[in-house]
């Protein structure tokens, strides 16, 4: 009879001891998916404070207001060029759309600008397309752009309030929203795997004290 009593207890044990290296297991594993998820969020952080956050501190167009087109003009054809392979470059031609309002809360005339990669692009021209071998097709497109900025409509843009640049802007690339999505998921990445490896801890804490309260009672 003690024999047999000694068998299942010696069974019990082993299930006992699988149970917990399988827990432990799978806690390693959670755990390194913790850290991993932390440090991945990092090099995002990282990445976005030296491209989108940067670009964002540096713009000096943080003023909105109301703006009146005076001017929509097509100027000359400007040359691009375009990729027609590995290590290959053809020349094309777009039309230049100048554009000029007057800032309402200023009253200053100022050149506007579709964004800041096109003021980067070409601060003479409003909208800079993407370069390619269909000349008409760019054209059409700029053509488009001059119909809906036609004089004395009124569109919202952005300033710059210390007078140092003279243009406007129709859109900011990297305003309040983008950055706000551009950070919103490492955030989320960084809390989940924070709550991830709190969660073990917690477990692991919870079951030494669960273990030192039966060594107590018995």
């Amino acid at each position: 009879m003690q024999s047999i009593y000694q068998k299942f207890r010696d069974v019990d044990l082993m299930d006992k001891k699988k149970t917990v290296t399988a827990m432990k297991a799978g806690e390693d594993r959670a755990i390194l998916l913790g850290l991993g998820m932390v440090i991945a969020s990092a090099m995002m952080y990282f990445v976005l404070g030296i491209t989108v956050l940067r670009s964002y501190a540096d713009s000096v167009w943080t003023e909105r207001s109301v703006c009146i087109v005076l001017n929509s003009t097509i100027m000359a054809d400007m040359n691009c060029s375009y990729s027609c392979g590995s290590d290959c470059w053809r020349g094309s031609k777009y039309p230049c759309l100048q554009v000029y309002v007057s800032v309402n809360t200023t009253g200053r005339v100022s050149r506007l600008s579709h964004n800041e990669e096109s003021w980067d692009a070409n601060f003479e021209c409003f909208y800079v397309p993407k370069c390619q071998k269909d000349t008409n097709a760019m054209h059409h497109i700029i053509v488009n752009i001059s119909e809906r900025l036609k004089p004395h409509h009124q569109v919202l843009c952005y300033y710059d309030p210390s007078d140092q640049q003279e243009s406007a802007l129709l859109t900011r690339q990297y305003g309040h929203s983008p950055v706000f999505h551009s950070l919103f998921w490492p955030s989320c990445m960084l809390t989940g795997g924070t709550a991830i490896i709190f969660m073990v801890k917690l477990t692991q804490y919870l079951s030494i004290m669960c273990e030192q309260v039966i060594k107590i009672e018995r």
